[in-house]
């Protein structure tokens, strides 16, 4: 280990490296099976996983019906958490990622844990009713996503009030991460408040004026975190693991299509654009052809907004709040779920994909999960992937 602690969650004494969470069906059962396989934690995203299922695709085509389309979702969430359980062969952590925005948040946890999941991560929104949803099974892990001091103290202060601690807790600085972003506008992603060292600080502090002792919630921190250096200076520097995504994603066991992974290898941090998505958070991705394109026309499509649910091309309101289903038109105009998909399955010119602002390990090279976490904790190099010496 190289003289890292084990990050102890959830009973185990885990590689102190997490896989963060992407849908739509970006992190499934192969790929975050792969990672716990390693004794890291690997995540399932819970949204729209049917998407991996053929026959639960044929199930709901042209479906009106969202019971059916949440019916289909939740078997293939069953699926999914109790495949990579078995990739996994007893070792690591299986989490499943829940984003509070999401409709069907509710169901989805609980579907979760009976499915066996160690841990439910959840973001997008406070997850103050995180405890209530997961009562039955209190041995589940529970992990919140926040970016700063203040949210965190807000989450764990209603969560003790319940009887509930934080087992561990995602600080995802927004300045850095892909997908979703936890800042309130585009403007203010690269805050101050926001800075892995500050927010580590007045967490440490936090947890002492609640007397949390031994029982503080574990610290990962993500975004950004795209080399052995970086990962060895967090976890040096008050962080109990480190979390990636892209990189994750992109690699050999990543759950997505192969024209997706080359997409996200080859984009360039001066390729990704920041925007404000349909769920009216600001959002970070590679400026395929489609973004380009809808971003040319999102001034006229906002002032041509309308609250219509047949807007809904899925039929299937994946999100407690769309700009596009509520005719909300100071956010985006799109059916994420669409595009996401259409990622997932590789379409560059029809898709978006999400990806996080930094450059990745193995630059444009698609390598195994091992190598990764090896290069990540160890510094060590793939055989021809060595950077050149000074």
């Amino acid at each position: 280990m190289n003289g890292y602690a084990l990050l102890e969650l959830a009973g185990r004494a885990l590689l102190p490296i997490v896989q963060g969470g992407m849908g739509v069906g970006v992190s499934a059962h192969r790929l975050a099976g792969a990672v716990a396989a390693e004794n890291a934690v690997g995540t399932v995203a819970a949204v729209d996983l049917r998407h991996h299922h053929p026959d639960l695709m044929e199930r709901t085509h042209r479906c009106r019906d969202r019971a059916a389309i949440d019916q289909a979702n939740l078997e293939a969430l069953d699926r999914e958490v109790r495949a990579a359980r078995e990739r996994a062969g007893g070792r690591g952590l299986i989490a499943v990622n829940v984003m509070k925005a999401v409709r069907e948040h509710a169901a989805l946890v609980r579907q979760a844990c009976a499915s066996g999941a160690d841990a439910i991560v959840m973001g997008a929104g406070l997850p103050l009713d995180l405890p209530e949803l997961t009562a039955e099974h209190p041995r589940t892990a529970l992990i919140p996503i926040l970016s700063d001091a203040r949210g965190v103290g807000i989450v764990l202060k209603k969560w003790l009030k319940k009887g509930r601690r934080a087992d561990a807790v995602v600080i995802e600085h927004p300045g850095h991460a892909g997908g979703h972003l936890g800042a309130a506008r585009v403007e203010e992603l690269r805050d101050g408040r926001f800075d892995f060292a500050r927010v580590l600080a007045e967490c440490r502090a936090l947890f002492d004026e609640l007397g949390l002792g031994r029982d503080a919630p574990r610290l990962i921190v993500a975004g950004g975190i795209d080399s052995h250096a970086k990962a060895r200076h967090w976890l040096g520097s008050g962080a109990d693991a480190v979390q990636l995504g892209t990189a994750f994603a992109v690699s050999e066991e990543g759950d997505a299509h192969p024209a997706f992974k080359q997409v996200l290898a080859g984009a360039q941090p001066e390729d990704l654009v920041e925007f404000v998505s349909v769920a009216g958070l600001p959002a970070r991705a590679v400026a395929t052809p489609w973004l380009a394109g809808y971003l040319r026309r999102e001034g006229r499509l906002q002032a041509a907004a309308q609250a219509d649910p047949r807007r809904c091309t899925q039929r299937m309101d994946c999100l407690s709040q769309c700009g596009l289903r509520d005719g909300i038109g100071r956010i985006g105009q799109f059916c994420i779920d669409l595009k996401l998909a259409a990622a997932l399955r590789g379409e560059v010119d029809r898709g978006l994909f999400f990806r996080g602002a930094g450059r990745l390990p193995f630059g444009t090279a698609i390598r195994p999960v091992r190598e990764l976490i090896d290069h990540l904790l160890h510094g060590t190099w793939p055989a021809g992937l060595e950077p050149a010496a000074a």
